[in-house]
């Protein structure tokens, strides 16, 4: 059966669940109209979402003054940030599947008609679109907003910089009072973090696929015009049911070819691949590491972000945001112009009908004159990674990395020899065990690589590992390794002193070591305990595939 209202309120046998809704107020004209639920991840984990709870009210009076009935409810939220570096990382890409799972069980319980979903930390936002990608009812996304720059001696911070610092400190380059300065300005307010990490990578996207109003990725969470954001998201949702425009005629394969052109152009967060191949999975399109790469290559480097380069989301907002962004992209052929949008208009008609700022600026490069030539969300594959592997380029000089691994089977056991001086220039950091089966969760590794950073070694040593990378980290850092070392791929089977190469203009990652003593080395390996045996984490580990195919939960797989 059609997810519909009418399912539930119409009829005389449908007079007890009318008995409830009246018990909150609803009168029977509230009852007689299309029932919209607005969904937000609001939480006090995270300053990312502490304020979507505010949000959601206007966007329900958007909902209400274009004559549907709004219904309010949240779901979970994990701070990558606050999770950042400890066992509580494993709960983070977990939470994208739960997000998904429960928007998706609100909707079908209640029938609810369409769908608003407001998100802000990072896998709130592919959680949300997940949902709003397999329900199929008229929906639109809308991003919280990114947190304002701390400011600290004229430079502008994020919480990056305070990770850091950690490693400045350790490493004695950065004394207690200096760190504790860094730590009390970097994140002055609500919203996400202020690069172009994961949560503002996504909400990039979320405008570049349609599934977001034009402009409604880059005001910052604390600006004003972030609640008539939301209220133009609820009036935008009631007039999609209207027109009868549903995700999948949305999310079209050329819409993908859009969002991974956004992610390049931007230099984003290596999770939008991930997040992307999930995406597509939900409306069943075939997207592969191929297509991301083909796509990439066509694809100039536009907009001198950080962490790779020196701008936040504010910064970007000023002179245009996203819209500004896709517009050089699409007068020079680089988008696909008729992709429809939830403005039910296609997004070349949404950015010829906009107006852009008219300023001097050195945030965004012309096409003709780009930071890189190509993308910076590159696939690598090789010995070490038969079936693929990510690296981010965006402000990274080198393209070949020769060294000796350094083996780790746990996140911790690495940041403890970074923290101790341990890391030598010229090594290879391969931390496995950490994938989506393996840790479970695929933790990322901020903590260990920006304490990297901080002791000087960004540029001078590489890391490997199965599992994935916050969208704040730089360097020549390589993630998503597959298949993982839970399942006997290759990384599993590595030994320090191994030499490794990760070559970005061949997308080659590969280790040199005999097939023969490859092969060895398989028969020797057993498989290690799993780390949960009941809870979430144990089912997760159960049901998750590799992340080359977006490290999605299969049914009996």
């Amino acid at each position: 059966m059609e997810i519909s209202s009418k399912n539930v309120v119409e009829g005389t046998n449908r007079a007890p669940q009318r008995a409830m809704y009246k018990a909150m107020g609803l009168s029977d004209e509230d009852l007689s109209k299309q029932f919209i639920g607005v969904c937000h991840t609001g939480n006090e984990a995270t300053p990312c979402n502490i304020h979507l709870p505010r949000l959601a009210l206007k966007a329900k009076e958007g909902v209400s003054n274009s004559g549907a009935t709004p219904r309010e409810f949240s779901t979970i939220a994990v701070s990558d940030g606050i999770a950042m570096g400890h066992e509580g990382m494993k709960s983070s890409l977990i939470s994208r599947e739960v997000i998904a799972d429960s928007i998706e069980l609100m909707v079908r319980a209640h029938q609810y008609d369409g769908l608003v979903g407001i998100a802000g930390c990072d896998k709130s936002l592919p959680g949300t679109m997940m949902a709003m990608a397999r329900l199929n009812i008229p929906s639109v996304f809308v991003y919280g907003g990114t947190i304002m720059p701390g400011m600290l001696d004229g430079k502008e911070l994020t919480v990056v910089d305070v990770y850091e610092a950690v490693g400045a400190y350790d490493a004695g380059q950065l004394t207690l009072e200096g760190l504790k300065n860094i730590e009390n300005t970097a994140c002055p307010s609500e919203g996400s973090c202020g690069g172009m990490f994961t949560a503002n990578t996504m909400a990039s996207i979320s405008e570049a696929i349609g599934l977001a109003l034009p402009g409604s990725a880059s005001p910052p969470a604390e600006d004003d015009r972030r609640e008539k954001i939301v209220y133009d998201s609820g009036v935008a949702c009631a007039n999609l049911l209207k027109m009868n425009i549903r995700p999948k005629e949305i999310l079209t394969f050329e819409a993908f070819e859009n969002a991974i052109t956004m992610l390049n152009s931007v230099g984003g967060s290596t999770n939008g691949i991930l997040h992307l191949l999930a995406l597509a999975n939900e409306v069943n399109i075939d997207l592969t590491y191929d297509d991301f790469e083909r796509v990439r290559k066509k694809t100039p480097h536009l907009a001198d972000m950080k962490p790779g380069g020196n701008y936040v989301m504010n910064s970007l907002d000023k002179i245009g945001g996203i819209p500004f962004v896709l517009k050089k992209l699409l007068d020079k052929g680089l988008l696909h112009g008729d992709c429809m949008t939830v403005t039910g208009k296609t997004i070349q008609e949404n950015l010829n009908s906009w107006n852009f700022p008219q300023t001097e600026q050195k945030i965004v490069r012309s096409v003709e004159n780009p930071i890189h030539a190509v993308g910076t969300a590159v696939i690598l594959k090789g010995s070490l990674a038969p079936e693929g592997a990510v690296i981010k380029t965006a402000g990274v000089e080198m393209t070949k990395f020769t060294g000796k691994a350094r083996v780790y089977d746990r996140e911790e056991y690495a940041f403890d020899a970074v923290a101790k001086g341990e890391i030598d220039e010229g090594d290879v950091i391969v931390i496995r065990y950490e994938g989506p089966k393996g840790g479970p969760g695929m933790r990322e590794m901020l903590a260990t690589t920006a304490a990297l950073v901080g002791q000087g070694l960004g540029k001078k040593v590489a890391m490997v590992t199965d599992g994935r990378f916050s969208g704040g980290t730089r360097g020549f850092m390589v993630g998503h390794v597959a298949p993982e070392a839970y399942v006997g791929g290759p990384i599993a089977l590595v030994k320090n002193d191994d030499e490794i190469t990760i070559d970005t203009e061949t997308n080659s990652i590969d280790l040199h070591v005999s097939t023969e003593e490859l092969e060895n080395r398989k028969k020797q390996w057993k498989k290690p305990k799993p780390n949960y045996l009941t809870g979430a984490l144990a089912k997760y580990a159960t049901l998750v595939g590799s992340a080359a195919n977006g490290a999605i939960t299969i049914p009996n797989p």
